[in-house]
């Protein structure tokens, strides 16, 4: 069950090219989460990301990912994934 509120996601848009957003799929997560255990995945700004993500909102293309927190999206440009 997702921790980030389906209200909010239905008003959310990516801060870059104004799309919705919409839940992750476990496959995407763990997609990325592989990328964290072996070191290879960063963020778009360059870093590495410190735990592994239990949760995001994936941009409409499908292109990017969005992590959530403790229930609160991530939506910052330079804290995004690109998603393979």
């Amino acid at each position: 069950m997702p921790n980030v509120s389906a209200d909010l996601v239905e008003i959310l848009v990516c801060p870059e090219t104004r799309q919705p957003v919409k839940l992750a799929t476990a496959e995407q997560l763990e997609a990325l989460n592989e990328g964290i255990r072996d070191g290879t995945l960063r963020t778009r700004g360059g870093n590495t990301p410190e735990k592994e993500l239990t949760e995001g909102l994936v941009r409409e293309d499908g292109k990017v990912l969005y992590a959530v927190d403790d229930g609160i999206p991530v939506m910052l440009i330079e804290e995004s994934y690109e998603l393979p």
